[in-house]
């Protein structure tokens, strides 16, 4: 695997782990490595402590013993970059603040500067029934991006799904979209 590929992943994941925006074993992050294949954080990895090991590269057109070690969120990640030509990462994340806004709101219209400047406005996707959530969310995760012009979508309850073509700019939203919903919260009990 491209040794500065895995430490951009190694990189951003611990950050995001530091900033609560993964659990212990909750989450992914992967990376388009052709196009038809990617890596995806195995599903027993710990996200603050990434490593090359605990890395699956994946063949799309090719099932193989190596599917059943990655993460969950493997086919969500799959059916992104299958229908999402210009996604070279992605990322599940569950940031507490925007999660919480999502339970009780409809989007998440920033009221500070970067929120305003850099996402504008992010609709929240009510899934309706999280009894059959995980068979339906490849699907409905990918046709949305599909129809909307967004890196990022919100998922009622559920936590955010990301991807960009740079590995950064896709932190970097998730990090302005999670400051701009604890504004919104703080800004709320005042």
């Amino acid at each position: 695997m491209d040794k500065h590929l895995i430490e951009d992943i190694q990189r951003i994941s611990h950050s995001l782990f530091e900033k609560n925006f993964f659990g212990v074993y909750h989450g992914s992050i992967s990376a388009r490595v052709s196009a038809n294949s990617f890596i995806i954080n195995s599903k027993d990895t710990i996200l603050n402590e990434v490593t090359e090991a605990s890395l699956v590269k994946l063949d799309c057109q090719k099932r193989d013993y190596r599917w059943s070690l990655a993460n969950n969120d493997v086919h969500i990640h799959e059916h992104i970059y299958e229908t999402i030509p210009n996604a070279k990462y992605v990322s599940y994340t569950m940031p507490p603040y925007a999660t919480a806004f999502s339970l009780k709101h409809g989007k998440v219209a920033p009221k500070d500067y970067y929120g305003q400047q850099i996402i504008q406005e992010v609709v929240i996707y009510d899934p309706k029934s999280f009894d059959d959530w995980i068979e339906r969310a490849p699907y409905e995760i990918s046709r949305f991006f599909q129809h909307n012009d967004t890196h990022l979508l919100l998922i009622k309850g559920f936590g955010l799904i990301a991807y960009d073509r740079d590995i950064t700019e896709m932190a970097k939203k998730i990090a302005i979209l999670e400051n701009s919903c604890r504004l919104l919260a703080l800004s709320s009990n005042l």
